[in-house]
């Protein structure tokens, strides 16, 4: 695997060269946000990387916008120099601050904004950005980007992983670092430190939440309901504070990518349940059952191609679940400009198609209908090209997506 060839990089190099507006790069500590931003800081003849944790960049960006006539005079010619400011949503004013230094300078440097909690919603004050930036959100890699294949368009032709880097995948994640390594004894080491800064630093520093020891502690369940109903009053109880304080944690942990939830799909499904959503988890490396790990690893790489398809303009792309009274459901749907495109049912070993996708594909009319199997050997065939039902090896499949 190498760093160079993530999906990414080609198009957040366009977006910068052909747009003028800030670049927002936007995911999990950890993710390679920085690491992305510099790859493209390297085809720029001039760079500054400027990090809020550290103390002198912090004491620049504190001095005001002018800073930076410093580091790259106005007057200097050639092509426009790169500026990279990594963290700073952890600066209270950074919305004031990054409005003003765009309006000012956004004909003389290119702009690259990195941060660990959603840059483009999470609210500390300041003006709006409106119009000033493109968010582009970072997920972990997939099965896609092993691939030496190019994305055309919404997915790439399908090709043969080894099994090896799936299990490593489906053993350590996709985080860059555990998965680069493929060594326990560091994975572990890893996990602990990730999950103490995440909730004893970003967390605690950012938002106004103190109860930190019980979101940690509510956070630890979250594995074990990897691709469940989130029952927010059962939680309630259980931990003691009220439904709207779990309602609060659930939207700081997606905030902070450490999980994410998706809602039940209800146009024309008769009799369809409107109740709380499923939750999974970016890292789904922390699920312990193996058949619920396999599913959120299906759906970290449906939610990394539906952000991804939305974010570089390809379409309005969105991802549900389906579920009626009759316990009829499929995992995931997703739909693209509204309207039922693909649905997808996660099974680890190989058998008949469910019905409940014959099913929902005649309720919805989804142009893909697809069952995804672990445990499968890898077929030479492009999964997104009939409309009907298709039983598909899991490394055909993830193999094609972002």
């Amino acid at each position: 695997m190498n760093l160079n060839t993530r999906t990414y990089l080609p198009f957040l190099q366009e977006t910068l060269s052909k747009r003028f507006v800030m670049l927002f790069l936007m995911g999990a500590r950890q993710v390679g946000k920085t690491t992305l931003s510099q790859l493209i800081a390297g085809s720029y003849t001039a760079n500054t990387y400027l990090n809020w944790d550290i103390d002198e960049h912090r004491e620049m960006v504190l001095s005001g916008q002018r800073f930076i006539e410093k580091i790259f005079p106005l007057e200097r010619i050639g092509p426009k120099p790169l500026v990279i400011f990594d963290e700073i949503h952890k600066y209270p004013l950074w919305k004031n601050f990054l409005k003003g230094f765009y309006d000012r300078y956004k004909d003389a440097y290119s702009i690259i904004v990195t941060g660990s909690a959603h840059l483009n919603v999470f609210q500390k004050g300041g003006d709006s950005l409106m119009g000033r930036y493109l968010p582009y959100t970072i997920h972990p890699f997939s099965v896609g980007e092993l691939s030496p294949h190019p994305l055309d368009h919404l997915y790439r032709s399908p090709f043969a992983v080894s099994e090896e880097n799936i299990d490593a995948l489906e053993c350590f994640g996709g985080f860059p670092a555990p998965f680069l390594q493929k060594d326990e004894l560091w994975y572990n080491q890893w996990k602990r430190t990730r999950r103490s800064q995440l909730f004893r630093e970003d967390i605690r520093d950012i938002t106004r939440i103190h109860e930190i020891s019980q979101l940690e502690l509510f956070a630890s369940l979250l594995p074990y309901q990897s691709g469940q109903i989130l029952n927010r009053s059962s939680y309630a109880k259980k931990l003691q504070v009220s439904i709207q304080t779990i309602g609060r944690w659930v939207e700081t942990l997606q905030q902070f990518y450490f999980a994410f939830t998706i809602y039940p799909w209800t146009a024309n499904i008769p009799h369809s349940l409107i109740k709380e959503p499923k939750v999974y988890l970016h890292d789904w490396s922390l699920v312990e059952d193996q058949g619920s790990r396999f599913e959120n690893m299906v759906a970290v790489h449906l939610k990394k191609s539906v952000d991804f398809w939305s974010e570089v303009g390809y379409g309005e792309f969105n991802m549900y679940f389906l579920r009626d009274k009759q316990q009829r459901e499929v995992d995931f749907l997703i739909t693209r400009d509204q309207q039922p495109w693909l649905l997808v049912e996660a099974k680890t070993s190989e058998q008949r198609a469910s019905p409940h996708l014959y099913y929902f594909k005649e309720r919805t009319k989804a142009l893909f209908s697809l069952q995804v199997t672990r445990h499968m050997p890898y077929v030479e065939e492009n999964c997104f090209q009939e409309n009907k039902v298709l039983i598909v090896p899991a490394r055909t499949f993830l193999s094609q997506l972002v």
